[in-house]
């Protein structure tokens, strides 16, 4: 094992506090996304180039299915580093109209034994001014972007959609794609959004504004009827796609959990696949669907997408398995894909909804 194998650092960045380690593991993002030499070698090495994941979604070529879910790059400060990670896209976020600075420490935890992220961030981030600046920063990246909105915890509920047509407003000409999120357990009372009357109105106010497609994210703690429900309304409104999941609040899942925020990780995969499988029943080949949760190699990507996934993320897993993991993910997509005797993802997606 090489000195400066992942598994060490691991082990060095493990003993101090996550979101200490979480800010000096962004600091090697942004050198690896400024330094030209170390972003080829990166890229080199981890970015899995093969035509046979190519996609065409929402009119943008994606070069591999796998992205950086929404929580990591919260003002949209690493995305020049996601193609040295391997990524095919990268979800910044969640961003909110005005800077916060979320809820009190500590508020993000390990959970070692399962593989597993507890947080109650609660949207802390610059706000929507910051993520332009960032975001003119990369306008020449030729990079696959979705931006994940959210509300100010301040803005009372009824209020709420100002919020949103505030951030629709203000991203109206950025990312590849815009996400709605009322499905975060750590601002109070968001996930009440998740209720047809209000997803008809953010839609309605959405698709007004901007001309990006809009897809709304779930949470993993409702019956299935109730989320194909609500998908189903959010589909009939105008979205262009559901993301499923967001983090879990079912702290059964483990004797470690507290008794606050999300957990994310292998506790959450079962339950994650589980929804989206009922979602995908219903709604595959009716919009785009993308998979989150859980994910943590190729063979549960792939049952992502046989299930209908057209993407997938990735957040949790990352941090347990390091750098190399999205290429190998890619790679192992490649082989399973060959060996189901398709010549290319698209004619994967779905082939278990057949």
């Amino acid at each position: 094992m090489s000195i400066i194998s992942y598994e060490n650092l691991k082990k060095l960045m493990f003993k101090l506090e996550p979101e200490t380690a979480h800010k000096i593991a962004g600091c090697g993002l942004k050198l690896i996304g400024n330094c030209p030499p170390l972003f080829r070698y990166m890229t080199k090495q981890n970015f899995v180039d093969n035509p046979i994941l190519k996609q065409t979604i929402f009119g943008t070529t994606f070069y591999n299915p796998v992205g950086l879910a929404a929580g990591f790059d919260k003002d949209g400060e690493y995305i020049k580093a996601m193609p040295p990670l391997g990524f095919g896209f990268t979800e910044i976020g969640t961003v909110t109209p005005k800077p916060q600075p979320g809820n009190p420490k500590p508020r993000l935890f390990r959970l070692i034994e399962e593989n597993s992220i507890q947080n109650a961030m609660g949207f802390n981030n610059k706000g929507a001014y910051n993520m332009i600046q960032n975001l003119k920063k990369v306008k020449f990246f030729n990079f696959p972007i979705g931006i994940n909105i959210g509300k100010n915890k301040i803005t009372p509920e009824r209020e709420a959609l100002n919020d949103y047509e505030h951030l629709f407003k203000a991203f109206r000409d950025y990312g590849t794609y815009i996400v709605i999120n009322i499905s975060s357990p750590n601002t109070p009372g968001l996930r009440d959004l998740q209720n047809e009357e209000f997803i008809k109105k953010v839609f309605e106010i959405g698709k007004c504004i901007t001309n990006r497609p809009i897809l709304l994210k779930i949470a993993p703690d409702m019956s299935a009827d109730d989320a194909i429900a609500i998908c189903k309304v959010a589909v009939k409104a105008g979205a262009d796609g559901i993301i499923a999941t967001n983090t879990t609040i079912d702290y059964s899942l483990t004797a470690n959990a507290k008794n606050f925020g999300g957990i994310s990780g292998e506790l959450l995969k079962e339950k994650s696949f589980e929804l989206f499988d009922a979602i995908a029943k219903e709604l595959y080949g009716k919009t785009t669907l993308i998979s989150v949760g859980g994910i943590s190699d190729a063979n549960e990507a792939y049952r992502r997408i046989k299930a209908g996934a057209s993407l997938v993320q990735i957040y949790t897993s990352l941090i347990y398995k390091g750098p190399s993991l999205v290429g190998e993910i890619n790679r192992g997509l490649v082989k399973l894909i060959k060996q189901d005797g398709y010549s290319s993802i698209t004619e994967a997606i779905g082939a278990n909804r057949e």
